[in-house]
Parts: C-alpha cells; structure tokens; sequence
C-alpha cells in the first residue's frame, strides 16, 4: 500500500481550535507585515523574543519534487510552459477524480498551483533538479530488498512496510496527495513538529542537549536558532524509516524561515554518503492556514492485513496458492 493509495484515509474535523502554547508578541505586526520579498520585513516574534513559527502551515503544490525530462536545464517555466503543464496536470488529476473505481475527489487534496517563482523542481541542489545517483551500495540494498519482499511478503505483520501498518509514513514528510499541513509549536527550549499524515510528531530540543545515538523512527533531532531561521538537524534513524531508502546514518538538515506574514520558507538537505553521491537539497513554500489539523484514520491494510497475513499462512500449509 503506497502513500497515495491509502484510501481508507478519512478525514473528520477535529472540532477543538489549534493549539498554541504561547500567544505572538508581534501578532499586529504580522498582520500588517510588508510583502515577502520586502527585506525590511521581520518576523514576529514569541514571548521569550524567538521568531513566531507557530500556527498550522500548508505545503501542498503541484511542482514536483524531481525536474521533468521536458524542462531539461531550466530551472523556471515561462509563463506558457507554466501554464501548460498546470494545464496537463489539472486534467491528469479531473481523470483520477472521476475515476468510479477509487472517488478520489472525496479523499484527495493535492496540490493545484505551482510555486510562486514557477520553479521546474522542488529540489534547488543539484543543479539538474533531480536526486542524485544512488550508489553501489544503496543498489544492492534496494535489490535485496526487493527479492526479500518478495519471498516473505507476509510472514508476519512487522513483514508489512511501516505505513501499511499504519505506524508511520516517514519525517520529514513532502508534498503529497493530502493531509499536506504541518502544525509548529514552541516553547523556549523545545519546538513540536506536528504532521497532519498520521500525526508523526517531533519534539525537538533547542537547549543543546548531547545526542543519545538511539535509532528512532523519526531519528534523533536537535534544534537552533541561525539568526531567524529554525535549524533541525536529524540522525540515528531506524534503517526501515530512514528517509527515501537511506540508512539510518542519514544526516537531515531542515530550515524553516519565515519569509513574510504568511509565508514559511521550507527547505531540506539530505546527507548520506552510503546512499547518494552527493548531498542534494529540496524547498518548497508552507503558507499559513486558519484551518484546523484534520483527524488521519488509518487501518493496517486498508482493513486488509487480517486476510493478508490468513492467506498466507494458507498458501504455507498447501490449502490455496495466491502466485505463480
């Protein structure tokens, strides 16, 4: 079961306003702050004098995370290529909404616009706008991988991947086919990052704690103030929830600067040298939203894994065969 395919996702209001642990120092001048790209402009600050992160910020878009063979070189659509593939994308998205075999439109909320500046990729380094090559080692882990899964597809539960079981789709999350919100906490030693898919959170310390080096699933995070920019740098991941296929020895460094009112600018940076040949960062905008954090409903399997694992042991004792 896939991250876009999870249809028994269900989305039901929360009811209870957003949480905030402390009320903006600044909240006047955010509300009158000049435009983003106003360099004067200064972020609110919290109580304690840190830069204001809080609320619940909304990162859906339709740049895709790696740049298309169709933009080869460029780093911005012109407004025509722009407009065409928004185009292309919306009708490629009004197919699978109408699909009667999955009624996507009830469940789906991806993304409909392009970013601001029309990038051609999420990812800004490497300069071709993709990932870069995995390694030898990261080749033979993903072939293993693969032949294991498939000669033990379900010899039990913990056989399954981890969001089919509905225990976590991986931090940090990107852009997806819904429940692309994040909601940010602070308080003056520690922030809270809340994902809305599967409600993943993260408590980072901002106090300078040593690391413990216990692999998590969502790794060890220590956090810092850069000037106005909230620094979060991650490690000692579980090797089954590293980040897109990582080891666990992953470094992630993430970056949350707000860049006006509204505004989060959100960029991440992934380190392993076991996997990539070389690091390679990705950004993509948060815009804040007054709505709530939705409830995620999930069920292991999409309320399948009971059969799955029955039919397997059936297939064992020779009752059914269910391949080739």
């Amino acid at each position: 079961m896939s991250g876009d395919r999870v249809l028994s996702a269900v989305c039901v209001a929360m009811g209870a306003g957003v949480l905030t642990l402390s009320a903006s120092a600044a909240s006047a001048q955010s509300a009158a702050g000049a435009p983003n790209d106003d360099a004067r402009w200064s972020p609110p600050r919290t109580a304690w004098g840190a830069p204001d992160l809080q609320g619940v910020w909304d990162y859906r878009t339709m740049t895709p995370l790696q740049r298309p063979r169709e933009f080869t070189g460029k780093t911005v659509m012109s407004p025509e290529e722009a407009a065409a593939y928004t185009a292309r994308r919306l009708e490629e998205q009004a197919d699978y909404d109408a699909s009667p075999s999955v009624h996507a439109k009830w469940w789906l909320d991806y993304g409909t616009e392009l970013t601001d500046d029309k990038r051609t990729s999420l990812i800004v380094h490497p300069p071709d706008g993709r990932i870069p090559a995995l390694t030898a080692d990261a080749k033979e882990r993903s072939t293993e991988r693969g032949a294991h899964r498939r000669a033990h597809p379900a010899d039990g539960a913990d056989f399954r991947g981890l969001s089919e079981r509905c225990l976590t789709f991986g931090t940090p999350r990107l852009p997806g086919g819904y429940n692309n919100n994040y909601q940010i906490l602070q308080t003056p030693d520690h922030v809270v990052i809340l994902s809305e898919m599967v409600h993943d959170a993260r408590v980072v310390p901002l106090d300078g704690r040593p690391w413990t080096d216990i692999p998590q699933w969502h790794g060890e995070a220590r956090g810092h103030w850069d000037a106005d920019t909230l620094v979060v740098e991650s490690t000692s991941y579980t090797a089954d929830a590293a980040f897109r296929g990582a080891t666990g020895a992953v470094r992630l460094t993430e970056r949350f600067t707000r860049v006006g009112p509204d505004t989060i600018h959100y960029e991440i940076t992934a380190d392993d040298p076991a996997t990539w040949t070389s690091t390679w960062t990705l950004m993509f905008p948060m815009e804040k939203t007054d709505q709530p954090v939705f409830e995620y409903a999930c069920h292991e399997g999409n309320y399948g894994l009971e059969n799955i694992l029955r039919n397997a042991r059936l297939e064992d004792l020779g009752v059914i065969q269910t391949q080739p």
